[in-house]
């Protein structure tokens, strides 16, 4: 069976010069080669370039000059891919400000430039969305006894790092507007719905 995925073509041996001669490629042409090519597909932070050139055995000296001189003509931008990150995954995931540190943690961001672009999704904003969940939540499972429609509300809300009371509020709340009987029993948290 043949390989289905596709191999980029060899490139072509240089004709003539020292270039001919010296098959070790430059450690700095695949430094800025290696962020281009990851640069084109997407926006990342500088602890994700740095990341991919260690992968290719790029030298960290190299690699600090190269993530330098982008950073220096702005192709790289912490604060900015940050802020951007935190506006789409919110508006468009619903993740709260506790799941968006969390990514920006994983993505190499530090903390200061982090805090920073978190300051963008205020508690408004942040209960705004998760009444939003709540609501698409309950809806989708309407049908379902009202047991595991709570259940399932909170697993969808936690994975999205919303915190326990904010749900139970938001669940009790889109509840009584349903007209569902939203008193009476206890929630896994041990909070009244």
């Amino acid at each position: 069976m043949r390989d289905a995925r596709r191999r980029r073509p060899a490139s072509e041996p240089p004709e003539a010069g020292a270039a001919a001669v010296d098959r070790e490629p430059d450690p700095e042409e695949v430094a800025r080669a290696i962020a281009l090519r990851l640069l084109t597909a997407a926006p990342r932070s500088r602890a994700q370039l740095a990341d991919a050139m260690a992968r290719r055995d790029v030298p960290v000296t190299v690699a600090e000059r190269v993530l330098d001189r982008f950073t220096e003509v702005g192709l790289v931008d912490d604060a900015a891919y940050a802020g951007s990150l935190v506006r789409t995954r919110h508006a468009e995931r619903g993740l709260s400000r506790t799941a968006l540190a969390n990514e920006l943690r994983r993505k190499g961001i530090d903390p200061v430039t982090a805090a920073n672009a978190l300051e963008e999704v205020g508690d408004e904003d942040e209960e705004t969305a998760a009444r939003a969940l709540v609501v698409r939540k309950l809806a989708a499972t309407r049908g379902l006894d009202r047991q595991t429609r709570i259940r399932r509300t909170y697993g969808t809300l936690g994975r999205k790092g919303y915190p326990p009371g904010l749900v139970a509020r938001l669940v009790r709340d889109a509840l009584a507007d349903e007209g569902a009987d939203p008193g009476g029993d206890e929630d896994r948290f041990g909070t009244d719905i």
